[in-house]
């Protein structure tokens, strides 16, 4: 269920950076003070399963930082390649360099890197009739969201901005289940649809 991004696997790129702003971007997390982010090329973003992912980049120099994925990086952005936030660029190298080469691989963080709990949103118009599902503070990049609808589960279509639609509101405000790259699965209690407020699930992924 892994996707582009597979566990176990370095991958060779480029990093570059820019400024991060107010820490939001397009896996839509809202600002942040996390300055410890970064923004996943096209190819391998792959309509938002790398959103929320941690990830291990080391410089050939030996430095490595650990970020996590909150944006996309559009072509042309190459397979492979991070654009880093300043910060995090600066802890592989003076910015001067502008760009270099590093490899990066998919890490599942214990404490204290990882979060608490997974907290989910519903989306700004989301009501019964229609919503939109994001999971937040995933330690392992989801896979798949499902709603309870009836007597079984049904999969929600992912969005490139990191939602997960219900567009004839089946499910909305039900319980759901989330399953992680490594195919663990956690059922979440219903919550109200609540649009753009973090509701706790009271749930976290296994470390890998």
């Amino acid at each position: 269920m892994a996707g582009r991004i597979r566990p176990g696997i370095a991958y060779d790129g480029i990093a570059t950076f820019y400024d991060t702003g107010n820490g939001d971007g397009a896996c839509l997390y809202g600002p942040t003070d996390d300055v410890m982010t970064a923004a996943m090329n096209h190819a391998d973003y792959e309509t938002s399963q790398a959103c929320g992912a941690y990830v291990r980049v080391r410089a050939s120099g030996g430095a490595a930082v650990t970020v996590r994925i909150t944006n996309e990086c559009p072509l042309p952005c190459a397979p492979g390649q991070l654009d880093l936030s300043a910060q995090a660029f600066a802890k592989l190298a003076a910015p001067s360099a502008g760009r270099i080469p590093i490899t990066w691989s998919l890490l599942s963080p214990g404490t204290p890197e990882a979060p608490g709990n997974i907290s989910i949103r519903y989306k700004t118009g989301s009501s019964s009739h229609w919503c939109g599902i994001q999971a937040v503070g995933h330690r392992n990049p989801l896979a798949r969201l499902e709603v309870r609808d009836g007597g079984g589960w049904r999969q929600l279509r992912r969005t490139e901005y990191n939602y997960f639609l219900s567009e004839q509101g089946s499910g909305c405000g039900g319980e759901l289940r989330l399953t992680d790259i490594y195919g663990e699965k956690l059922t979440v209690d219903a919550l109200p649809v609540r649009p753009d407020v973090l509701q706790p699930a009271r749930a976290q992924f296994a470390v890998h």
